[in-house]
């Protein structure tokens, strides 16, 4: 789900001296008739001479203090944006968006009010995929960003530009990209820290290029590639990672009482709190008492998203099997995990809580046991505030006489900030065929078929919100996680027992809370075997509570590697074979 609490995926703070050299301003009639381009973008030849593919936007603010590209979200603050798909654009080839061009959150670029605005263009770039199944697909490539469209590399754009949008011009507004953004350096590996790359043949023959995945581990103190030592390993799913985080190995330098205030959090000082917990979680990993283990973050950011949610997939391939089977063993050999099922365990919060839950229940003997907090929906009953088995329709509870809109998001008091309507409608702009790069559009091509065309079958209309029925059948069978948990209790019941613990705000912004409900209720009706876990709330608690009843969310959500060390002890106690050659583990 969206990690960040208000803004998904955008760039906190652009110096505003971006735009002191700004030209001057350029003035536009309002478009009423005959559908007359509005923009007319074309770019420098220095960026490029093949021809470019791809999704063409172009983004509108009033802001002056970031660049008009990071100012696209889902709050009351977004800017506009509109875009187009692009084939074989070559420099000097002048690209228009016309009046009725469709935009987000505005209905379509003739609906602007006059007044000064900044605009900047941005080609999101596509390759081209031969996939496995026959289907040739245009997808954007990650570069190591994990799928940001607005600070991808490689990816051209426009110094933003300042507008009036008047009545004493009708010429098409004129823009020039002459930028490219740069590559990211590759973080370095430390003492503690290190950063592994493999090519998985399975990735690779499923898109029909080579196809990697990437691992930040930890590494515990004392640790010696000759050691009889074994270590546990602990999974740790999220978004994407670009190394390992919450881990400091010298004290806070940030200032303990400061004035940036943290609007998630209703706090000031958060970097010091941030920091101090990243050091004590140093001292606690080196210190000598302390049990040593593995912590793995895996980097599987792919053509859709930045994570693969790592279950196979019709659209994404075999992540699943991949990281399970390629991934996995290869970090372990080389760090001395232990191997085997009995020594892995899952944890992870949003996303990561789903990936937790369903890389155990797809995988019930390969771990022994998940920690799965604040999970994206584990019930397709409710889809977040959608029954897709029943509702005809995601964006609006219809009557007789009444349609409703839905909500997509909610603060703790239960006040709603975005609907569901437009939090898809950005998507949709951003990339039509599934590839805006974001939430509802990575479950889609998660968790679908591959249509005829070969990107993900739509769940539902994402203009309208009709479900398609046929594909939330497809859902049901192959990623609604209680309902296949219930449907195979028979068969994986005795491999999942005691291994199942979910956690949830009972005001998670983004209804989390509804889908672990009705997980709960089958979990507790479990019988040959129980299924010996724990399900557990947080009273008034937000995305993304993960359990800790003591600590404010600001807290516990920079322990992930330590909250669960207690129940994961139980849990080796009772599981680990008697020469087990662990280190520090009491037992």
């Amino acid at each position: 789900m969206i990690v960040q609490f208000l803004f998904m995926r955008t760039v906190n703070t652009i110096n505003s001296l971006l735009f002191t050299a700004l030209a001057g301003i350029v003035f536009f009639s309002s478009c009423t008739s005959n559908n007359p381009p509005v923009f007319e973008i074309t770019y420098d030849s220095a960026l490029g001479a093949e021809g470019f593919d791809g999704r063409l936007l172009v983004m509108i603010s009033k802001d002056s203090l970031k660049e008009p590209r990071f100012q696209i979200n889902d709050s009351h603050e977004t800017g506009v944006v509109v875009g187009k798909n692009v084939n074989q654009w070559l420099p000097e080839q002048k690209e228009q968006l016309l009046a009725n061009t469709l935009a987000y959150p505005i209905e379509t670029l003739n609906d602007l009010e006059e007044g000064n605005y900044f605009v900047q263009a941005l080609l999101h770039k596509y390759d081209t995929f031969q996939l496995a199944s026959g289907h040739t697909v245009q997808l954007p490539m990650d570069q190591g960003e994990g799928q940001r469209w607005n600070s991808s590399p490689k990816n051209i754009y426009s110094k933003p530009v300042k507008i009036a949008i008047g009545k004493n011009h009708s010429s098409p507004i004129k823009i020039k990209i002459t930028e490219e953004i740069p590559p990211i350096a590759p973080v370095e590996d430390s003492k503690y820290v290190k950063h592994i790359k493999i090519k998985s043949e399975m990735l690779s023959e499923f898109w029909g290029r080579p196809m990697y995945l990437q691992a930040n581990v930890l590494v515990p103190e004392g640790f010696e590639k000759e050691s009889k030592t074994r270590y546990p390993l602990m999974v740790f799913h999220g978004h994407f990672p670009k190394t390992i985080g919450g881990f400091r190995t010298t004290p806070p330098t940030a200032p303990k009482e400061d004035d940036k205030y943290n609007s998630r959090f209703g706090i000031t000082g958060y970097d010091y709190i941030q920091q101090k917990e990243a050091y004590d979680f140093y001292q606690q990993w080196t210190s000598k008492n302390f049990p040593r283990f593995l912590v793995i973050e895996i980097q599987h950011q792919n053509p859709y998203y930045d994570d693969s949610y790592a279950v196979n997939s019709a659209n994404l391939g075999p992540y699943g099997d991949a990281i399970t089977y390629e991934l996995i063993p290869h970090v372990e050999k080389m760090f001395n995990g232990v191997g085997e099922g009995w020594g892995r365990f899952l944890y992870g919060g949003s996303t990561g809580g789903w990936e937790a839950l369903a890389v155990q229940v797809f995988y019930p003997k390969e771990y022994n046991g998940c920690f799965a907090a604040c999970p994206d929906p584990i019930d397709f009953r409710a889809y977040t505030v959608v029954d897709l088995y029943k509702d005809e329709n995601a964006y609006y509870k219809e009557g007789t006489f009444k349609k409703t809109l839905r909500p997509g998001m909610r603060d703790g008091k239960g006040h709603i900030k975005t609907q569901l309507i437009n939090m898809n409608r950005r998507e949709y702009i951003l990339g039509d065929n599934g590839r805006s790069g974001d939430q509802w559009d990575i479950w889609q091509a998660v968790y679908s078929p591959a249509g005829e065309n070969g990107y993900p079958k739509p769940i539902w209309d994402k203009l309208s919100g009709d479900i398609d029925r046929e594909v939330a059948n497809y859902w049901r069978e192959n990623y609604d996680l209680r309902y296949i948990m219930e449907r195979d209790w028979d068969k994986i019941g005795e491999d999942l027992k005691g291994k199942i613990n979910i956690y949830c705000g009972d005001m998670d912004n983004y209804y989390l809370n509804n889908a672990v409900v009705l997980t709960e209720t089958f979990l507790e009706s479990t019988e040959n075997p129980y299924y010996d876990g724990e399900v557990a709330y947080g009273n008034n608690a937000e995305h993304c509570w993960n359990g800790d009843q003591e600590n404010p969310n600001h807290i516990s959500r920079l322990r992930y590697n330590t909250m669960y060390l207690d129940k994961i002890k139980t849990r080796l106690k009772e599981t680990a074979p008697r020469r087990n050659a662990l280190e520090n583990w009491g037992f």
